[in-house]
């Protein structure tokens, strides 16, 4: 429980700090200005390449499609091995993708935050705060491993979750070297992610309880 707590506060206060332009966005300040310098320090394209890659990571396409792909694959694996509601994980993809933007575009018409470039925002332009590509990687990279830990064996589970972390943390790592968030937008759309997530795991039945509940039924 600590953990979505912790999540939802830090949310909360950077959300505060952004609408009041408080002095927590010196952090946004100070990080970029430590990434400028090792941008000059190495010359070397390499980590721009790699900035670029990882944060195309976080874009609609790949990350809604792992999502539409793991949901599919988790309700087929289920129907195999006759869960209950094997047909669940089909309906929480769907819904996690339309979900997505749901929760980040009003934000960023709201909080109508600039970019690190500093730049103006133009007549109906949404804001940089919450990173979109965080929370689209973080939600959907998420999701698809929560429903395939579902069906999947415990050494398959903590696999899962390590590639969904490290494609969360590569992304928002991307973004930021690549100046296209501040730190904080990032750090935002992380806690976001992590309720979503909670909220989801918490929610969906435990794998099989449908199918020992059927068979309880007959038994009776």
């Amino acid at each position: 429980m600590a953990v979505p707590v912790v999540a939802a506060v830090l949310l909360l206060v950077v959300s505060w700090q952004v609408a009041v332009d408080g002095p927590l966005l010196g952090v946004d300040r100070s990080v970029r200005h430590a990434v400028r310098a090792a941008h000059r320090d190495s010359p070397d394209a390499l980590p721009d390449r790699l900035g670029h890659l990882l944060s195309d990571l976080g874009s609609s396409v790949p990350a809604v499609p792992v999502l539409l792909l793991a949901g599919a694959l988790a309700a087929w694996r289920g129907r195999r091995t006759g869960a209950g509601r094997w047909w669940l994980p089909l309906p929480v993809a769907a819904l996690t993708a339309v979900l997505i933007p749901l929760l980040v575009v009003p934000a960023k018409a709201a909080f109508a935050r600039p970019g690190p470039l500093g730049e103006p925002l133009t007549a109906g332009q949404w804001g940089w705060y919450p990173s979109g590509h965080t929370a689209t990687a973080a939600i959907s990279y998420g999701v698809a491993a929560v429903l395939l830990a579902r069906v999947a064996g415990p050494r398959a589970v903590r696999g899962l979750t390590a590639a969904a972390v490290l494609l969360s943390l590569g992304v928002g790592a991307g973004l930021v070297w690549s100046d296209f968030h501040w730190l904080l937008d990032v750090v935002a759309s992380w806690c976001l992610a992590v309720l979503v997530l909670w909220a989801l795991a918490r929610w969906l039945p435990r794998p099989g309880a449908g199918s020992r509940q059927a068979s309880g039924s007959s038994l009776r």
